[in-house]
């Protein structure tokens, strides 16, 4: 039997809280074995990000193709990729390396409002990545910088999701935690096949650091064990529900969802 593997290319987040760390933890979390290639160390907290520091694509590339050289890899996922130089180089790799669907989370501001990539890295995460991934995360300012659009309307999610469909993308996911539904958390999901919302109730907490980029990783991580689009999807709404629902409270600003959350339930 060969023990799921699961990779994330994405940025270093020194408060734990996003990035690569929580990717890998909730890899760890959902029973798959994380790796990592490291595009860029940002020195953040919970009050917000300070600095980016791009890591070399040279290094970038040499990461990618020591984990194609060793492991097992059936599922990856983006996320911060910083500019275009990075994107064409984690493009390259993929197209060479069998490691299964791929997720993408266009990350493009952060949690504190400022922006983590720049309009070139945008255009190519439209031209060059999108057509290769299997599943696409925006939230709505994410989706609004992918189609151009002003999005508030359900109308507009559902006409946005389409249009990005169309840069090749098999499976959009709009979330919806930007939105004005003060009630509700509703994701619009467009496949090939069918078009649903998820639904939760919505949370009144500051404690929601992250998660995007635990979202997505949940979802890279049913697919690497296996499972079916919807599965995925829906098995990764509920984590992320339950990690809001039962914040730890750490920092002062925007804190980290809690990734061990779900285990109450399961015990």
């Amino acid at each position: 039997m060969i023990f799921p593997q699961a990779v994330t290319i994405a940025g270093s987040d020194s408060g734990g809280g996003a990035g690569i760390q929580a990717d890998i933890k909730t890899f760890q979390e959902r029973r798959v074995f994380g790796m990592s290639a490291i595009t860029a160390i940002t020195a953040q907290n919970t009050l917000g990000v300070r600095a980016i520091h791009p890591i070399p694509v040279d290094i970038l590339a040499s990461q990618m193709e020591a984990l194609n050289d060793d492991f097992s890899i059936t599922a990856v996922k983006t996320g911060m990729l910083v500019d275009e130089a990075t994107i064409d180089t984690v493009v390259s790799r993929l197209r060479r390396f069998n490691w299964g669907p791929l997720i993408v989370d266009p990350v493009m501001i952060a949690k504190g409002g400022a922006s983590l990539v720049n309009d070139d890295a945008i255009k190519s995460i439209r031209q060059n990545l999108l057509p290769l991934a299997s599943i696409v995360t925006p939230n709505i300012p994410e989706a609004e910088a992918l189609t151009g659009m002003r999005i508030r309307s359900i109308e507009q999610i559902e006409k946005a999701a389409k249009q990005i469909q169309k840069l090749g993308v098999e499976t959009v996911i709009i979330k919806g935690g930007h939105s004005e539904n003060k009630q509700e958390s509703r994701d619009y999901v467009l496949d090939e096949n069918a078009a649903f919302w998820l639904e939760a109730k919505r949370i009144d907490t500051e404690h929601t650091h992250g998660t995007g980029c635990t979202f997505s990783a949940c979802i890279t991580a049913e697919l690497a064990k296996g499972a079916t689009t919807e599965y995925a999807v829906r098995t990764a709404k509920a984590f992320i529900t339950r990690a809001i629902s039962d914040p730890i409270y750490i920092g002062h600003g925007h804190g980290p969802t809690n990734h061990w959350a779900h285990r109450k339930e399961n015990t």
